[in-house]
């Protein structure tokens, strides 16, 4: 056999190794020390084999702890992903999922919310010919939380609550509730994580004054959190979020607008504002006219102003009410 000849016959045995869509042309015979290298690889362990497989996506099921509230999907939200798909033909980047055991689903997503709701929707509406592109490994839950974080921190559809919430149950199922443990292993600052920690305490109450919990900011909590340390302003806010919660009820059943993010804040922090005084004001008239001086305190001032159609005799009288009241009558 011909040195070309035995080249082309490895490259069609060894064609379905690690092949990728998109790979660039590779000169004749160079794939089989190509798949050489990778076979080698492998065995020497120093190569982890991805699997990939078209699954349904109801083999699958969303993992119990992934940082995605999949009730919040929907085909408004995801339809840049929907269009995407449908206009590729297939799914391009898969989840990544666990293999499950026993009855049931086959698979867990740790990864790949949007994408399973995408092609599920799909699916429903007359695109049965898509299916979900998953990737399986094998991940401890510790290892499933970091994967799952690594790939959406950046994302601005994933809201500012659900990570909170996701950091929060980590923090105590994996680390120990150590900051500086958790902190370490995902990379991040203590200071920026100690932030979504605390926007994940915020009470129920005023988490349910939000018309979306994707409303619900890192920066709201900041806010809002010197007014929950003191007790009685704590009761005040919460009393005020409830009403507030009340509203957006009302707004959501078409009774009314919905409060915006910056109008809950606003109302919870005039909960328990100390209304200003109100700066006193007197007012002296002359027996002749009806207009007359008014005296108006000012800090430690008293400042007097009256009309400028006032006449003389009517300033005098209101002038000398005035010095009576103040330094009292002679």
């Amino acid at each position: 056999m011909s040195s070309k000849k035995h080249d082309s016959v490895f490259d069609d045995v060894l064609s379905s190794f690690d092949e990728t869509p998109g790979d660039a042309p590779v000169k004749p015979g160079s794939r089989f020390l190509k798949r050489s290298t990778a076979i080698a690889d492998r065995l020497t362990g120093e190569r982890e084999e991805k699997v990939l497989q078209w699954v349904d996506p109801d083999t699958c099921r969303m993992w119990e702890r992934h940082n995605r509230d999949y009730a919040l999907l929907n085909d408004h939200n995801c339809r840049d992903l929907i269009d995407g798909i449908r206009a590729q033909g297939r799914q391009e980047f898969p989840a990544i999922v666990r293999r499950l055991s026993g009855d049931g689903p086959a698979f867990e997503v740790i990864c790949g919310a949007r994408r399973h709701f995408a092609v599920s929707w799909l699916r429903a509406n007359n695109y049965t010919q898509f299916k979900y592109l998953v990737e399986v490994r094998d991940l401890s839950d510790e290892e499933a939380f970091r994967l799952s974080d690594i790939e959406n921190r950046d994302r601005d559809d994933l809201s500012d609550y659900e990570r909170a919430r996701d950091y929060a149950e980590a923090i105590r199922l994996y680390y120990g509730g150590k900051q500086r443990a958790m902190a370490a292993r995902l990379e991040i600052s203590e200071g920026w994580l100690s932030r979504y920690l605390t926007l994940a305490k915020l009470p129920d109450e005023v988490v349910s004054a939000f018309a979306s919990i994707r409303d619900l900011r890192e920066l709201h909590a900041r806010t809002l959190k010197p007014l929950l340390a003191n007790p009685k302003e704590r009761a005040l806010v919460i009393a005020e979020a409830d009403r507030i919660a009340q509203d957006q009820a009302r707004a959501k059943d078409g009774k009314g607008a919905l409060v915006e993010p910056a109008q809950v804040v606003a109302r919870l922090k005039a909960a328990v504002r100390t209304p200003k005084a109100k700066t006193p004001v007197r007012q002296f008239r002359g027996p002749v006219e009806d207009t007359g001086i008014v005296a108006r305190r000012s800090g430690r001032k008293t400042i007097l102003e009256m009309p400028d159609t006032i006449s003389r005799a009517s300033a005098e009288a209101a002038f000398v009410l005035f010095l009576d009241d103040h330094f009292g009558s002679q």
